[in-house]
């Protein structure tokens, strides 16, 4: 007999699968997630009132924008996550105050709320990283040394545990 997996998504012998979340509980599940885009001090120098405004248009509103698509589409990218209905979708973006080196560090962080049998942790990862993503894309024109790291999952609320980062 097979040795089962510690991973959820691999069967006995060790394929991918679906998880079956058929007899879960619909519960209320709320996850929260980050990624810290660093801007290198050409394109820090462009934001003026916690935006930049490019002739794409607003850099930030268009984040927000693409990260909250992202979340909805999750399944559609990552092939073992359930299909979601979100019930709510928050990105906010926040730019802090450039260092001595000139850059500044920009924090994304992805909300996302539904009540399911599964949780949205993978929504709100994938919200945070594309609104990360289309900082990049933005910025790009300016300068391709954005840096993107420290995407992780702070919170997750509901189902069968709770987790909050350290």
């Amino acid at each position: 007999m097979a040795k089962k997996s510690p991973l959820s998504h691999l069967d006995a012998r060790d394929r991918p699968q679906m998880v079956d979340v058929g007899a879960k509980a619909v519960t209320s599940r709320v996850a929260v997630a980050e990624a810290i885009v660093v801007f290198p001090k050409a394109l820090a120098a462009l934001i003026q009132g916690g935006e930049i405004n490019s002739k794409k248009g607003p850099v930030f509103q268009a984040a927000i924008l693409a990260g909250i698509m992202g979340a909805k589409k999750t399944a559609d990218l990552i092939p073992l996550c359930h299909p979601l209905s979100l019930d709510d979708c928050k990105v906010k973006i926040e730019a802090k105050a450039p260092g001595k080196d000139g850059s500044a560090l920009v924090h994304v962080r992805c909300t996302a709320k539904t009540n399911a049998r599964t949780g949205v942790e993978m929504e709100a990862l994938t919200g945070a990283t594309v609104a990360a993503l289309t900082l990049y894309d933005m910025g790009k024109a300016v300068t391709h040394g954005i840096l993107i790291r420290d995407v992780r999952l702070l919170s997750k609320t509901g189902g069968k545990s709770d987790y909050r980062a350290p």
